[in-house]
């Protein structure tokens, strides 16, 4: 399928066409899949009015197109250059401590990893570059395995979760929250891998680092065109993973299956049932419970038992049943 973009609508993994002679644009052909910035400039500097772009050998669907309104296009030149972090101060020192001292105590440990958890999201939503990524991962396995292995600091870590909406807040919540339902489900099975189910928790709202902050931020509903915007972090996630040769079948069905809902109601692509993986529908409860059990400048937060029960009375439809019956014990 073909169809006519503007350039200001171009994004890394479109195939292109470009409607001029050889001699008129510096590429070696007229054709190609873009593979970085540096050619979207180079495209916008033709001052084309239009781009043929061929969706059915592109990476974007043409579905997650950023919508053609200048309020929602974030220009990199206009935006503050963001204090850069790598592998070796990505991570706090307190955090790589707590994971590995086996003295503290439980509800110390929790408060130390959680808090230092969020940092070190924060950290990487601000430089998500591909040696980023893979440090986090590492970082997660090491939360994940403590998870795991100790009762009393996960259940701590569960209780303490802050509820302002933070992205990084928000994917360290949803992080816990599904890991743990992960570890009820899984614990006594050899036949999932935890660590990188813990990495695709986690990581799962990565592709946000796409979208315009002040839609994310925006106090209040969202118009059509600001969700359709906000829709494409799903896709934009799995091409960040696997940029970064990051990209585990655990971690792809988890980002690019969060939204989708058991009804087929979700996006992007409106699977249904067990058309969705059991991975991502684990991830779809603990996203909707942290963002119910979130404060807004808009909405006061819920508490966990009233969010359980709006869940389980108005949006049952969204969710594996027996995975939410699963995920409100987690609460007793």
């Amino acid at each position: 399928m073909r169809q006519k973009i503007t350039p200001r609508q171009l994004t890394i993994g479109m195939y292109v066409e470009l409607p001029l002679s050889w001699s008129q644009h510096p590429f070696v052909k007229n054709a190609f899949k873009i593979k970085n910035q540096d050619q979207i400039d180079k495209i916008r500097q033709c001052k084309l009015p239009h781009i043929l772009v061929d969706f059915d050998r592109s990476d974007v669907k043409a579905a997650q197109l950023i919508p053609e309104d200048n309020s929602l296009i974030v220009d990199p030149k206009d935006q503050p250059v963001p204090e850069r972090w790598n592998p070796e101060t990505l991570a706090p020192t307190e955090l790589l401590e707590a994971l590995n001292d086996g003295t503290m105590a439980s509800e110390m440990k929790a408060q130390v990893v959680y808090r230092h958890s969020r940092t070190m999201l924060e950290r990487l939503f601000e430089s998500p570059s591909a040696e980023n990524i893979l440090t986090s991962k590492k970082v997660i396995a090491s939360i994940t395995d403590l998870v795991l292995a100790d009762d009393e600091t996960s259940s701590n870590l569960l209780r303490i979760t802050s509820h302002d909406f933070y992205t990084y807040t928000h994917s360290v919540n949803v992080g816990i929250t599904a890991l743990l339902l992960a570890k009820a489900l899984f614990r006594r099975s050899d036949g999932h891998d935890l660590h990188e189910l813990g990495a695709g928790f986690f990581l799962h709202d990565l592709g946000k680092v796409m979208v315009d902050p002040n839609v994310i931020n925006k106090p209040g509903k969202l118009t059509d065109a600001e969700m359709a915007h906000m829709r494409i972090h799903p896709f934009q996630g799995y091409k960040i993973l696997k940029q970064a040769n990051a990209l585990s079948d655990e971690c792809r069905y988890i980002v690019m299956q969060h939204h989708e809902y058991y009804d087929g109601t979700g996006y992007p692509k409106r699977l249904k049932d067990k058309e969705i993986h059991r991975y991502a529908r684990i991830c779809c409860i603990a996203d909707v419970f942290d963002a119910l059990t979130a404060e807004r400048s808009y909405k006061k937060a819920m508490k966990p038992f009233d969010a359980l029960k709006l869940m389980q009375k108005q949006m049952s439809g969204h969710f594996d049943k027996k995975l939410f019956a699963e995920f409100v014990l987690l609460f007793r």
